[in-house]
């Protein structure tokens, strides 16, 4: 060996974990909280026409945002924004019986298109793990 030193590589250059079980277990509360929300929004925005449509989707805007920031990557916010999906996705399907709870009015598509956008938004919104140290920068 020629005595150098090896040179130390960035966070970002590691191999992949699986998150922890605690982190597991948050991932999936914020994706049944997710799954909450969208239930209460598509229940709420057609009850109180504009005032509804505006607080499902702030209050989906507000958790996904803020499980981003507060989890510190952006997994807090895709794991709310995919049970909202998944929620709203699995409530536009009409039973046998005929029942649905999504009519065909600007309200629930402004509701599925907007709650798309603003999950959208907040996923890339959301802070992404960033390497530290003097390896960040090269030939310094």
């Amino acid at each position: 060996m020629s005595g150098r030193t090896r040179p130390t590589t960035s966070t970002l250059a590691q191999p992949l974990r699986p998150p922890s079980l605690g982190r597991a277990a948050l991932y999936v509360g914020l994706f049944v909280l997710g799954a909450v929300i969208g239930v209460a929004g598509a229940l709420l925005q057609p009850a109180w026409f504009p005032g509804g449509l505006l607080l499902a989707l702030a209050a989906e805007a507000g958790l996904c945002l803020g499980a981003g920031r507060a989890v510190g990557r952006r997994g807090g916010a895709v794991a709310p924004a995919a049970g909202w999906a998944l929620a709203v996705v699995l409530l536009t399907t009409s039973r046998p019986e005929g029942d649905f709870v999504f009519a065909a009015g600007s309200g629930s598509y402004l509701f599925l298109l907007g709650g798309i956008a603003v999950a959208v938004m907040c996923a890339t919104l959301a802070p992404v793990r960033q390497p530290d140290g003097e390896a960040v920068r090269l030939r310094k």
